[in-house]
């Protein structure tokens, strides 16, 4: 497939000398408008063969516009503080929000490309991260950014002397490493697999562009062009309507769920409580400091209905643990800054290293939930919003993390016994708002979509656990109980 960038693609000075001038005054335009519209963020990834213009093209695109408005990014070798946690995280963290043009060297291809020319990585193991690729850039797209992916090529003979040419010159030399050559005598093959990546990666939402980096007039013009038709194109038109299911989810027709079936009728006493309290306390804290988990990490997940008790349960938890290695996020609604960003940006962000406990009190799971309910996202976002958190979790659990969601949940009628001793005491009053009883009073809804959610994100190996929290003591001895065990079964 690269056949096309190996024709000696060129433009000559004079010609360059125009064009430049038009683009240069188009470009900062567009990018201007992008910013004054923050309604999407550009992300360019830049690949390519060693020598053929990547970080030249790169500066001058920083030249060309405004450089305060490019969030530019470098990746080399994973540092220890990536290397524990999932490989997506540092790539995650460089995304620009919207206004912005996010450029990325050495992107999520990288790894996958070089591994399989290294031998590190079998087929099926390639073609997986490949697919991954794929779900992670249609999320993007589907999210509203503009993904422009630019593979820089040059034919064998090309650059051989690309970095003879540089290594001659004092002022270039340190541009080629042992490295490079050695990159060099393995050209055929990083030349195979990269067709490889390219061909299953090259998709209608985030296509490939090859360019042939032999001549910098042509390579700069070429990927210049590219980005401001990708701008005007966004900027001018509207984005289409989302396509809309053919059938949403529907309740069961006997009215019967899994909610509504639990069984609310477990009790403890306190003198019960206490016992089992100290007895799954003292497992917990055994389980985390065990020699094992300082290559795992906890993530447990919260979500559940108002007053249902989900502090007091995270209290007992962290109770357990050592302050130093557990962090507990209470998610509210997102910043402005987070607004700027896809809706998963501030949970990437987040992710715990090996050895530590995150504690996430309300999720991800917003999405689905209250975005759902309230109409604060598309019926499209929150139907595509399942597998796209599939693979989140999926991500985290392969990165060796454990992950625990718990759905706490209680009657209707307690539910109102809780909210009226809310108001009536003092110090519990400020528990109660007029937001907790305007969602109580779209109980069936949020009902509907929470077994919506139960049913698609529930999986294998990040599986919900439904509690049942009428009686606070019992709930919480369940959560505790259920974390030691899933902790001493993936130790």
């Amino acid at each position: 497939m690269f056949e096309s960038a190996e024709l000696g693609h060129s433009i000559p000075k004079k010609e360059f000398a125009k064009r430049e001038a038009e683009l240069r005054e188009a470009l900062l335009a567009a990018q201007y408008e992008l910013l004054a519209q923050k309604k999407t963020q550009v992300i360019v990834v830049i690949g390519g063969v060693d020598g053929a213009g990547k970080g030249e093209t790169v500066n001058l695109l920083n030249e060309w516009m405004d450089p305060r408005h490019i969030i530019t990014h470098a990746f080399g070798e994973r540092s220890d503080e990536e290397s524990e946690r999932p490989r997506m995280w540092r790539f995650w963290r460089a995304l620009p929000p919207r206004g912005k043009i996010g450029i990325l060297f050495g992107s999520w291809y990288t790894d996958p490309i070089l591994w399989r020319v290294q031998g590190k990585s079998k087929t099926a193991e390639f073609e997986r991260y490949l697919q991954d690729i794929n779900h992670f850039e249609r999320m993007l797209v589907d999210e509203g950014a503009i993904v422009l992916k630019f593979w820089f090529h040059l034919s064998k003979k090309v650059q051989r002397k690309r970095l003879k040419t540089l290594e001659a010159d004092p002022k270039t030399r340190w541009r080629v490493t042992d490295l490079d050559w050695q990159r060099f005598k393995q050209y055929d093959e990083f030349r195979a697999v990269s067709e490889v990546a390219l061909r299953e990666t090259s998709t209608g939402e985030a296509p490939w562009t090859i360019v042939e980096g032999t001549d910098p007039n042509y390579r700069y013009l070429t990927v210049g062009q590219h980005l401001l038709d990708a701008l005007r194109d966004r900027l001018s038109n509207a984005a289409p309507p989302p396509a809309r299911a053919s059938v949403l989810p529907k309740s069961a027709l006997d009215g019967r769920n899994l909610l509504n079936e639990l069984d609310f009728s477990g009790k403890l006493t306190k003198k019960a409580y206490t016992r089992k309290l100290e007895k799954y306390q003292g497992k917990l804290s055994l389980l985390t400091r065990d020699p094992r988990f300082a290559n795992r990490a906890l993530i447990v997940v919260f979500e559940g209905v108002d007053a249902a008790g989900k502090g007091g349960s995270i209290r007992r938890i962290t109770g357990a643990l050592d302050a130093r290695h557990y962090s507990v996020v209470p998610v509210a609604a997102p910043t402005e800054e987070e607004r700027a960003h896809t809706y998963l940006w501030r949970f990437w962000r987040q992710l715990p290293r090996k050895g530590r406990v995150m504690i996430f009190d309300r999720s991800w799971y917003g999405r689905v939930l209250v975005e759902r309910v309230e109409g604060f996202c598309t019926e499209s976002e929150w139907l595509r919003a399942y597998s796209e958190i599939n693979d989140f979790e999926e991500q985290l659990t392969n990165a060796d993390a454990i992950v625990v969601k718990f759905w706490v949940t209680v009657t209707e009628d307690e539910q109102l016994r809780r909210f009226q001793d809310r108001e009536k005491t003092p110090f519990k009053a400020f528990k109660i708002t007029a937001e907790d009883w305007r969602n109580r009073a779209k109980w069936q809804e949020y009902e509907h979509a929470v077994c919506d959610m139960v049913e698609r994100t529930s999986t294998e190996d990040a599986p919900w656990v439904l509690v049942s929290a009428n009686d606070k003591y019992a709930a919480r001895i369940a959560i505790l109980h259920t974390l030691c065990e899933r902790l001493a079964a993936a130790l």
